[in-house]
């Protein structure tokens, strides 16, 4: 099979890269679809919460590259903190949107949305047996 050569990048690669970033996408969207469901009572959608992380992205890298970079000159060197908060209230202006429901319910499903990736990631490393580096873990 003849595969183009451009440098390094090769079409194999830009092709795994693509499905690994859906796949990613998609088990992103799990925890969000889950705490989506605990919030709105059962009537998010798993589309919804796909919809969620791919625009509530979109919409974090933009602010945070239109406030961090281009405002940075205006503005000095205290913007990209503002940058953050700000970035992360559009994040929560798309949950708000694609979840139909209100500022504290879309808060509400971030932060339950991490707390179901952290217990999925954990219960992953234990079942596949994932060391965790001694530094972590604060000897008494």
């Amino acid at each position: 099979m003849f595969v183009p050569i451009i440098g390094d990048l090769t079409v194999l690669n830009v092709l795994v890269f693509i499905i690994g970033l859906i796949i990613l996408w998609v088990l992103v969207s799990i925890p969000v679809y889950f705490a989506a469901k605990i919030v709105t009572s059962g009537e998010a959608s798993l589309g919804d919460a796909m919809f969620a992380t791919l625009f509530g992205s979109l919409a974090y890298v933009g602010t945070l590259f239109i406030m961090g970079y281009a405002l940075s000159p205006l503005l000095g060197s205290g913007t990209y903190a503002l940058a953050l908060i700000i970035a992360f209230v559009a994040w929560l202006g798309v949950f708000k949107a694609s979840f139909k429901t209100g500022w504290l319910n879309a808060l509400a499903i971030t932060l339950i949305a991490i707390l179901v990736f952290a217990a999925i990631a954990f219960l992953f490393g234990a079942l596949l047996d994932v060391m965790v580096p001694a530094p972590f873990f604060p000897r008494f």
